[in-house]
């Protein structure tokens, strides 16, 4: 009996503390010198029949995030994280209750803030497959804070979760094929190339419409778009890099552990580019042992990306970081039978997140402002777990 009570006691006491964990969450507060303002839109391509929409004949229509610097708000409330049906971001029952409460997580952004003095480059900011653009608010306020305009795209029908005039949009076969998730590497191969277009479009698309803004309203003679860069993760890492390539005012872009897809993998990239990637990831061009097809397809990808490119490029792998820390996760709590499902990595989040952060303000520093490349090519590296790969 009294094993019992022990044991009962004891598991009072776990889903005590995960609760309290749970209900108190933050992001890591940004390094920069500016105050964080944040922007919602939804923009409408007029000009593009939505391939990825089950309803033939629509315009492709995507929710864009946009934050900003601005200067100090005192006691200004923080925007919500995951404002109304935004909180489906929350992982599903039950998984759910062992992550952070996403509806109470606390920004450092300020909701239609006034824009800071001065023009700032435009950095378009593109999920992985699955995920939305508020799940990489620790990259977009950071980056703010350092004098960058940040849009975040949701690509709409590829994203478990896409909020359009306040409704929840699903995904769709065509936004997310299944093919993608099969065994044959070149189906796969095949699908991720028609989707990267569609992806670059989206991205290409946002850095237009950012740049009209700098034209009339709260964003006029803010926006010096004559230097966009392109930052993604996972697939869409993959369509910044294929953006960047379409672009001509590219300043440069950055992977986060995403395997190229799309021409640029064939014709490289004459800008600037940088890939972090995980521990045991491929996508970088090396690895210690690519274990399966698809590994030694990122592998061959990433290879002939560097081999046609003529732009400079960095590329780093991450020791203890896996796919999932180049998002929000690395901020959340996850509890432990929650994160063993999940792709993270055994360094800790808010570590992962000031690394990634270090090299992504590094090099967009470079690329879009005329920076020095010293803290890019340090080696040894500033972190300890940080691998320098050369070309």
């Amino acid at each position: 009996m009294a094993a019992l009570v022990a044991a009962a006691m004891l598991g009072l006491v776990g889903i005590g503390y995960v609760s309290l964990r749970r209900s108190v969450g933050e992001l890591p507060a940004p390094g920069g010198s500016y105050g964080i303002g944040r922007a919602e839109y939804e923009w409408v391509d007029t000009r593009r029949i939505d391939p990825l929409a089950p309803l033939p004949g629509t315009s492709r229509e995507l929710p864009v995030w946009l934050w900003y610097p601005t200067s100090a708000v005192p006691g200004a409330q923080p925007a919500p994280y995951a404002p109304d049906s935004w909180a489906e971001l929350q992982l599903s029952f039950p998984l759910g209750l062992g992550e952070s409460r996403l509806d109470r997580m606390r920004t450092h952004s300020v909701a239609d803030a006034a824009v800071a003095a001065g023009r700032f480059p435009v950095v378009v900011l593109l999920p992985g497959l699955g995920f939305s653009a508020p799940q990489y608010a620790a990259f977009a306020e950071n980056l703010a804070s350092h004098g960058y305009l940040v849009a975040g795209v949701t690509p709409t029908y590829s994203a478990n979760v896409t909020v359009l005039r306040g409704r929840l949009v699903p995904q769709s076969p065509a936004g997310n094929p299944s093919a993608l998730e099969g065994s044959d590497v070149g189906a796969a191969t095949a699908a991720a190339n028609r989707l990267v277009q569609v992806w670059a479009d989206d991205a290409v698309f946002a850095a237009d419409r950012v740049a009209q803004l700098d034209a009339t309203g709260a964003f006029a003679h803010h926006v010096d778009s004559s230097r966009t860069a392109y930052v993604g993760h996972s697939f869409g890492g993959a369509a910044s890099l294929e953006a960047c390539r379409r672009d001509p005012h590219c300043a440069g872009a950055v992977d986060l552990d995403g395997a190229p897809y799309g021409d640029v993998v064939r014709s490289g990239l004459q800008h600037p580019f940088l890939i972090i990637g995980g521990e045991a990831s491929c996508v970088p061009g090396a690895c210690e042992k690519p274990a399966t097809a698809a590994d030694r397809a990122d592998l061959t990808a990433a290879r002939d990306l560097l081999a046609h490119s003529t732009g400079p490029s960095w590329r780093y792998r991450v020791i203890g970081c896996r796919h999932f820390n180049f998002t929000d996760y690395s901020a959340y709590y996850v509890a432990l039978p929650v994160r063993a499902l999940l792709a993270l990595g055994r360094i800790d989040g808010e570590r992962a997140l000031v690394i990634v952060n270090s090299y992504l303000v590094a090099f967009l520093d470079y690329a879009a402002r005329g920076g020095p490349t010293a803290p890019l090519d340090a080696d040894p590296p500033p972190f300890s777990e940080v691998r320098v790969l050369t070309r």
